[in-house]
């Protein structure tokens, strides 16, 4: 049993009742007194009939006398602050050393059925750093809600069509003069992106010349023959123009083998990719489906819309005059098939805080015509992410472009790592796999260490720093731990002896071994892995994860400057302290895999 449980069943002893879990509160001592574990006694005082402080004396006289774990307790005020026995922390450890997948637990048969959407690329641009914190967002949840014994579906809807995917082919067939990657040598996502800000430019300039000639902006806006020709371009790809549906195919196969490029880049991956222009019809029925069943409405121009007022909200359009659909229609139809494909338990959408209102709107609607799945949908809405500099802005091309930055971030980590001296000795390719790791890992924890409901401003060269709660500072503490125990068998560096191979081993249990504070600090922290996990899977939240990591990665190098361990003289105590060293190293690993970073070996 661990020790909350040992805990609340010699209460219930004490007591003599059963005890509900929420009555038995425990949490971490405070570092400013003496103890690991402190229970809360008021919740219990109804059981003692007496007052907090007595509460808390007699439930310490009990532990003490009556479990081997407890060895000392303080009271302070209605607060027992208990110290764990030594001899239970190296039980601990050894319960974890035999648990290769400590931490996390695989789903089973009846396991829930959860999917994530993430990424929601539009193929009229590639990716850029907006995206990439999506991306990185809805993996590692993922990832943690697989690690907490859910079955997991990673799905992605990419949003094919649409007018503003005709303002890039327009732009691309009135300026681009027969442009394609191979002949710019641009992968296609980027040449795409160059005519979605051709376009904006060159309708700027119209509008200008409009308003320079009378007319007010909202008039100007009206008459842009530009605006109207790539409307008319989308009403032709609905009614299915075979020219404009080819040119459609191919640019956005140019823009497909851009983006498989990125997310190789990034290390994330989808297990279904839906796509708008196969949604969209479904959507397009179901509305009108609803209109005759007059869930919604139909203006005299013809357009279809949901009257939302009774709800408290507004009127919603659902369908164009002309009869094309907006991205609410996508949306019903998408999450209509996705229901369909799938049992799915819980459907969860990783979409910017902007979004909130239309996801809002999507549950009520999805309610409305009667999907069973409306109301429970989660809108997992995040912060947006910006650089010191300010916004960006994909229409007028100020966005900072998710290869650009990848690439940057591996050169700055090697350039970095050269510097410090972490690359001696390495080949070119051994360095470069080095700096890419590490600059991914920089990457990746500086975006996921921050509460994701927040936003926050991203800073490359913050990032990048072996000190401080940053990704190479955690990386590099594996790589330590792997260094040592490379090294176990030979800390004078002679050949190692047979005794000196193989993974270290956990302490016989019962062993008379004294640990110091310190020690017990790093298990008490790692056994907290377990619940670390859940806990950032219940709140969807990888900055959870990665702060823990952080804690134990600092709390393990103050042990490693204070303490020996492949020049300490005791063998039981230095086969200790490997173990120790191992297993942090494990948690280490497995913490950053679930927020999808990796950790190199040698640093």
């Amino acid at each position: 049993m661990t020790i909350q449980q040992l805990i609340h069943k010699n209460l219930e002893q004490l007591f003599g009742t059963t005890i509900p879990d929420n009555l038995v509160q425990i949490q971490k001592t405070k570092k400013e007194f003496k103890g690991h574990l402190t229970l809360v006694a008021f919740p219990l005082l109804k059981l003692s009939k007496k007052n907090p402080v007595d509460t808390a004396t007699e439930i310490g006289n009990y532990l003490k006398k009556n479990e081997a774990a407890i060895a000392d307790f303080n009271v302070i005020q209605g607060f027992l602050n208990l110290t764990i026995a030594p001899n239970y922390w190296l039980e601990l450890l050894n319960e974890i050393d035999k648990n290769p997948k400590f931490g996390t637990r695989e789903a089973d048969a009846n396991a829930p059925l959860v999917m994530i959407e993430y990424s929601s690329p539009n193929t009229n641009k590639p990716l850029h750093l907006g995206h990439i914190r999506n991306n990185l967002l809805g993996y590692s949840i993922s990832e943690i809600l697989k690690a907490t014994g859910n079955k997991v579906v990673k799905t992605n809807i990419v949003n094919d069509r649409g007018i503003h995917i005709c303002k890039s082919m327009l732009a691309w067939q009135r300026w681009g003069n027969g442009a394609t990657p191979e002949s710019t040598g641009k992968k296609g996502d980027h040449l795409i992106g160059d005519y979605y800000v051709k376009f904006d430019q060159e309708y700027k300039k119209e509008l200008a010349q409009l308003m320079a000639g009378g007319l007010d902006e909202k008039t100007a806006a009206e008459k842009s023959t530009l605006m109207l020709d790539a409307r008319e371009m989308l009403r032709q790809w609905e009614a299915g123009d075979l020219a404009v549906r080819s040119l459609w195919e191919t640019m956005n196969k140019w823009v497909y083998a851009g983006f498989d490029i990125t997310y190789k880049a990034l290390g994330v991956d989808f297990d279904k990719i839906y796509y708008e222009s196969q949604t969209y019809l479904e959507g397009k029925d179901t509305v009108l489906d609803g209109l005759k069943k007059g869930v919604f409405y139909k203006k005299e121009d013809g357009s279809v819309w949901a009257d939302l007022t009774g709800d408290s909200l507004d009127e919603k359009l659902l369908l164009r005059a002309d009869g094309t659909s907006v991205y609410m229609t996508q949306d019903i139809g998408t999450a209509k098939l996705r229901f369909d494909d799938y049992p799915i338990n819980k459907m969860v959408y990783v979409v910017g805080n902007e979004q909130n209102y239309h996801f809002q709107v999507l549950s009520l609607l999805l309610d409305k015509l009667g999907f069973e799945f409306g109301k429970g949908l989660v809108h997992f809405s995040y912060g947006m992410v910006e650089l010191p500099e300010g916004k960006m802005k994909s229409r007028e091309g100020t966005v900072v472009d998710a290869d650009d930055l990848i690439d940057e971030m591996v050169r700055t980590a090697k350039e970095t790592s050269e510097e410090l001296g972490k690359l001696d000795d390495y080949s070119e390719a051994e360095a470069n796999e080095v700096a890419r790791t590490v600059g991914l890992g920089a990457l990746k924890y500086f975006i996921l260490k921050v509460d994701p409901r927040k936003n926050m401003t991203f800073n490359p060269k913050e990032s990048i720093d072996f000190n401080g709660n940053t990704g190479p500072f955690v990386q590099y503490t594996y790589a330590r731990i792997q260094s040592i125990l490379r090294r176990r068998g030979n800390p004078c560096g002679c050949p190692p002896c047979e005794q000196g191979k193989g993974q270290p081993q956990g302490q016989p249990q019962g062993l008379p071994l004294r640990i110091a504070e310190k020690e017990e600090t790093l298990i008490q922290l790692m056994s907290e892995f377990p619940a670390t996990v859940q806990d950032a899977a219940d709140n969807f939240s990888p900055a959870i994860i990665a702060n823990y990591v952080y804690e134990l990665a600092k709390e393990y190098n103050q042990f490693y400057h204070d303490f020996p361990i492949l020049k300490e003289e005791n063998a039981d105590v230095r086969n200790f302290r490997l173990v120790l060293s191992k297993n942090v190293g494990e948690i280490i690993k497995t913490g950053f895999r679930l927020l999808g970073i990796n950790v190199p070996d040698r640093m």
